[in-house]
């Protein structure tokens, strides 16, 4: 197949079968016609120095567990989380990655008037809501004006006191990092509060601004976080959710029985204590992002908005598909185009911070097209 039948076959099927998160290599690789290996991938925001070497020791470990069905309860992850939290272990409940926690969390939201979203969303938010038919309230937060600015302030909700609120922080797609005193008014302005901080690792302790501590004294709050992202374990699927007792015991109720395996249980314990691979993910972070940020800076036509999160939300002055589209055809990159926000259309793409030589050959690649 020559290149023009390649493009050819590109744009034919991506709009019939282009993924709603990033991260499909197979997708990307069969439209490209290479195996999914020789994909560099920008689409998906992991971690590239992982899977730290604790957790791999841990599976293999574990191995022996596998004609046994874990434990129910997941008693042992919940009491490690518990101590990394300082929180009783009652107030945690491991997941099927936060994917299926925010099952859950539509249920319970659709037991309310609405639920208000910023957009643009977590595209997984949509499908979570939409399958209890929640009543959603959606306000922009990112404005596109002459300059690209955010609105971090909630508009005035009426009746909110019967209503829910779903907030990524930092906020997925584009990084921003809300404040905890920005936060806390909601919540006493709504009756379920939920903050999904899967990236909110990525930041140094000094910098997050979680509200995990928040939880045992106010019963309308729930926290999701997420342990395949900052440790690279997408594939093992494993995340938590940190709220009160009586609404985590009717998740557990509500939900498949062992919905978590015993590699993610052994692998989740094993990196929540790996202080040295938390160490050298922040250093790789602070350098990394600032020479992908700083070059893409520079290339004309592409304006990267600051932010506080492991990827880059980039305007773009041609089509963020098409740059997706020439990049996986002639140099085998992944990035992750837009469409799947509505709000932004197809003027923007997002990347993953990745190790040094991988951001300049992005660089590089971005810097040879034309805009």
């Amino acid at each position: 197949m020559n290149s023009t039948e390649l493009i050819q076959n590109f744009m034919q099927a991506t709009d019939r079968s282009r993924p709603m998160h990033g991260g499909n290599r197979q997708w990307a690789a069969s439209l490209a016609g290479i195996t999914p290996e020789q994909i560099l991938d920008f689409s998906a925001s992991i971690n590239p120095l992982g899977p730290p070497k604790s957790a791999i020791a841990a599976i293999q470990s574990h191995l022996a567990d596998l004609n046994h069905y874990p434990d129910p309860e997941y008693t042992l992850l919940r009491e490690a989380l518990g101590k990394f939290h300082q929180l009783s272990s009652e107030w945690i409940l491991a997941g099927n990655g936060v994917a299926e926690l925010l099952t859950w969390v539509g249920r319970d939201l659709s037991q309310l008037a609405s639920t208000v979203l910023f957009t643009p969303a977590f595209t997984d938010y949509d499908r979570a809501l939409k399958t209890f038919d929640c009543q959603v309230e959606k306000y922009p937060f990112l404005f596109k004006n002459q300059a690209v600015s955010f609105n971090a302030d909630l508009p005035e909700v009426t009746n909110s006191h019967t209503k829910g609120i779903l907030i990524n922080n930092p906020h997925n797609p584009t990084g921003y990092l809300f404040t905890r005193d920005s936060i806390l008014p909601y919540l006493e302005r709504f009756a379920l509060v939920v903050i999904d901080e899967a990236f909110m690792d990525f930041l140094t302790p000094e910098q997050q601004q979680s509200l995990i501590d928040l939880v045992p004294s106010h019963p309308n709050l729930v926290i999701l976080r997420s342990l395949t992202k900052f440790y690279s374990l997408p594939a093992l699927r494993l995340g938590y959710a940190i709220a009160h007792p009586d609404l985590l015991q009717r998740w557990q109720a509500w939900r498949d029985p062992w919905c978590v395996n015993s590699l993610a249980v052994a692998a989740g314990i094993a990196v929540i204590e790996d202080r040295e691979f938390q160490q050298q993910t922040w250093a790789w972070l602070e350098r990394a992002k600032s020479q992908l940020f700083t070059g893409i800076s520079q290339i004309t036509g592409l304006n990267p908005l600051p932010n506080a999160a492991n990827y880059l939300l980039v305007q773009t002055e041609i089509a963020g598909s098409l740059l997706q589209k020439e990049l996986l055809q002639k140099d085998k990159i992944l990035i992750r185009d837009c469409l799947s926000f509505p709000e932004l259309g197809d003027r923007y793409f997002r990347v993953a911070v990745r190790l040094e030589h991988e951001n300049q050959k992005l660089i590089n690649a971005l810097s040879t097209l034309s805009y």
